[in-house]
């Protein structure tokens, strides 16, 4: 049997160009994703605002565009007026969600500022679970008015005179679950988003908005919601989002390695309802998507439920602290091939979370090190190369059985095209746990290329994992590809994930 995978590649089969927004992240007041991550003021490299640079350093090197803030879960209980003023004046709060004492040591100025020097905007979501309309317009007036307003000046006197110019807001988020605060129904909240959006818009044209979509692709109301809250809020809002997050708590890892295939058919049937409403509508405007809740978290489930229900109250408790393997690592890299492959609708990303709550980046407490998790290098590796346009690859690949999808292809891949820099790169998975597998991929319009760098993640343990004291999963440079006469022929370890990358010569 011909276990050769093949792809051809035409520099005219373009979906579109990528937006950089898509290798967005998320940081959410939750366990130490701010306090002991982003902020430790008595750390020996913190800053003159207790920012961690370190920390700096590491989101900055994922070049990370926009980050969503302050929530989650947590914004459905977020009194924002008391996150802004002199510190020391700010009450303590208990948060509902996740069953913490908030501080409000970090609100929603530092935040912008921490954003600013980590080369990110921010995406700022509302309370529209226990709050509503006017406050939502209220924290946009803070935020993005020049002054002369209440809520403007009261930014001036809190010693930030220039607006923060937050362009994407979030209306609210996973109001669909019933584990959110205000949970609404289907036509509740596509109202309240409809009239809400409607307002912010008054205030600033400019502005982007996110309303929610369904929590995941296996709730009840799906795709009901997003049609529902589609048919009140189409001419409000600009996005609607998409959560989704995959485990492997069975142990089954080929079956795992499959679940980007279900990530596929949840965009898919997103657009095709967000398709739906437009033509309901007699509309002009596309609703693009913005998967702003994406990765593998199912590590820390049942320690976490046992603290909150058990040990309630505590400041910056440490709460859905994954420690990722290999394994993970493959399909964070197969969910960012799913994202660029739908990058003609999927404009707005972010992987959850960015720092110490199911993050890339880690943080050892009592002023230890920051360290990079197993996922941080194929969102590394994305993020650095995969912008451009993307290209959609016609695929031939062998099948690999797996207990719950059925037979599905042993590669999966994508290319992207980065015509500023006369880059072609090729992302690859190879997810069949113990075959290598040719490939060989026939380039049309690139014969001036050549083949400059193969950056493989490879490891014969898929439970391996990195700590701060050593980082066994890391890309390492691998040769024996070769580039001629417009194929490109490499043969793919099992288990790997491999970036590609040709130049033009000059």
């Amino acid at each position: 049997m011909n276990r050769e995978a093949t792809l051809t590649i035409d520099r005219d089969f373009t979906v579109a160009p990528i937006d950089p927004r898509l290798y967005g992240s998320f940081i959410e007041h939750l366990g130490r994703a701010v306090y002991d991550g982003i902020y430790c003021p008595d750390h020996p490299l913190a800053d003159e605002q207790g920012f961690r640079r370190d920390v700096i350093d590491l989101v900055r090197e994922l070049n990370v565009p926009i980050v969503r803030y302050p929530g989650g879960n947590f914004v459905s209980s977020f009194y924002w007026e008391d996150s802004v003023g002199p510190a020391e004046q700010r009450p303590r709060r208990l948060e509902l969600a996740w069953r913490s004492l908030e501080t409000n040591r970090i609100g929603v100025d530092e935040f912008a500022g921490w954003a600013k020097k980590s080369g990110a905007e921010v995406m700022m979501a509302v309370n529209l679970g226990t709050r509503g309309i006017a406050d939502a317009c209220n924290l946009l007036e803070y935020c993005n008015h020049p002054g002369g307003t209440k809520y403007s000046d009261m930014r001036i006197r809190n010693g930030h005179k220039a607006p923060h110019d937050i362009r994407v807001w979030c209306l609210g988020n996973e109001m669909d679950g019933p584990w959110q605060l205000g949970h609404k129904t289907m036509d509740e909240y596509g109202r309240l988003a409809a009239e809400t959006g409607r307002a912010m818009k008054l205030i600033d044209p400019s502005i982007e908005l996110v309303a929610c979509g369904s929590s995941n692709g296996k709730m009840p109301t799906f795709p009901q919601w997003e049609a529902t809250t589609l048919e009140h809020a189409y001419d409000s809002v600009d996005y609607i989002s998409l959560h989704q997050y995959y485990g492997n708590a069975k142990g089954d890892s080929q079956d795992f390695l499959a679940r980007c295939d279900d990530m596929d058919q949840f965009i898919r049937t997103v657009v095709a309802t967000c398709d739906f409403a437009q033509a309901k509508k007699r509309g002009k405007k596309k609703i693009h998507l913005s998967f702003d809740e994406w990765n593998v978290w199912f590590h820390s489930k049942e320690d976490d439920d046992d603290r909150m229900a058990n040990r309630p109250w505590q400041i910056a408790p440490p709460l859905l602290e994954d420690h990722y393997t290999f394994e993970d690592a493959l399909l964070v890299a197969e969910m960012l091939i799913t994202l660029m492959r739908h990058a003609d609708r999927v404009k707005l990303a972010c992987l959850a979370q960015l720092v110490n709550v199911i993050a890339p980046i880690m943080t050892e407490a009592n002023g230890g090190a920051a360290w990079k998790q197993t996922i941080y290098y194929p969102f590394l590796l994305a993020s650095r190369y995969g912008r451009g346009t993307a290209l959609l690859p016609l695929l031939h690949a062998p099948k690999v059985r797996t207990s719950g999808h059925g037979d599905v292809d042993a590669l999966v891949a994508v290319a992207v095209h980065n015509e500023a820099a006369r880059e072609l790169t090729l992302f690859a998975v190879n997810r069949d746990l113990n075959e290598e597998l040719p490939l060989r991929a026939t380039l049309r319009g690139f014969e001036r290329y050549e083949l400059t760098e193969w950056l493989a993640m490879e490891s014969d343990d898929l439970k391996a994992e990195n700590s701060a004291l050593a980082q066994p999963v890391r890309p390492c440079a691998r040769e024996g590809a070769a580039f001629e006469d417009g194929t490109l022929c490499a043969r793919l370890r099992a288990a790997s994930f491999n970036v590609l990358r040709l130049r033009e010569n000059a």
